[in-house]
């Protein structure tokens, strides 16, 4: 049951989940977009893949809780950013919330959001590299 718990908390922190997102938001807006890329998509294959094989044994209440809250304070959190790597992130932790909310009940359908989620992030990152947008002003004069 410990281990359980602990498990779940180092991978809450991996995967940038609530409440221990604390540190995407500010990451992600610190380093080179590119960077920030790799940050919010291959780091998480292998985090989420060992979710997916070990959710069966996983504390389903624990998940759903950090689940629920990391959709709800990445939505709230990316509605009054200006700064577009900020949204990123917040968007980020707000999915990888749907991603654990889906694995605990049906884990293939997670591997096609997960499939989802890395092209649109990717195409958003590219997107954004490309118009060298930092804030949604920048985004708009574009």
């Amino acid at each position: 049951m410990l281990s359980q718990y602990l498990f779940l908390v180092a991978l809450g922190m991996k995967l940038g989940l609530a409440p221990f997102h604390f540190w995407v938001p500010e990451v992600t807006q610190g380093i080179p977009i590119k960077s920030g890329l790799i940050l919010l998509t291959w780091q998480k294959l292998a985090p989420i893949s060992i979710m997916y094989q070990l959710s069966p044994y996983l504390n389903k209440n624990m998940m759903i809780t950090m689940a629920l809250m990391s959709i709800l304070l990445g939505g709230w959190g990316g509605l009054n950013q200006m700064q577009t790597r900020k949204i990123m992130a917040y968007s980020s932790i707000a999915h990888m919330g749907w991603m654990s909310a889906i694995v605990t009940y049906n884990p293939p359908m997670m591997m096609l959001n997960l499939f989802i989620y890395i092209a649109l992030t990717m195409t958003m990152f590219l997107a954004l590299n490309y118009l060298s947008a930092k804030s949604t002003s920048t985004l708009s004069m574009a």
